[in-house]
């Protein structure tokens, strides 16, 4: 039971961590980063495995942070593991330049 509750934290735990990585690189791009300096930031505080993406839409900065995390494993390997998924949606400050990477497609990560 104790192993049990203590992968259901783990798993409350990466999820917040998977909303500050969308968040994080929403506010970067939204304040004009370079996009691949942007996803890079969310990716630092993102749990391993966990995939930014970008869209535009007009002054709408559009991140999704999607990810699995594996199941508890041992007596609890039964349990399926977690889907991670989060998104955040920030508009471009004013003045804030637009400056996606050179080659960057709709989002970047591993």
């Amino acid at each position: 039971m104790t192993a049990g509750l203590t992968w259901l934290i783990a798993v409350a735990i990466n999820q917040t961590r998977t909303v500050d990585a969308a968040r994080e690189t929403a506010r970067a791009l939204a304040r004009g980063d370079d996009q691949v300096a942007a996803v890079a930031a969310g990716e630092r505080v993102a749990p391993d495995g966990v995939r930014i993406s970008v869209t535009r839409s007009g002054r709408e900065v559009h991140v999704r942070a999607t990810g699995r995390m594996a199941g508890p494993g041992g007596l609890l390997a039964a349990l399926p593991g977690a889907e991670l998924d989060a998104e955040a949606v920030a508009l471009a400050e004013e003045g804030a330049t637009d400056r996606p990477a050179a080659g960057a497609g709709s989002g970047a990560g591993p």
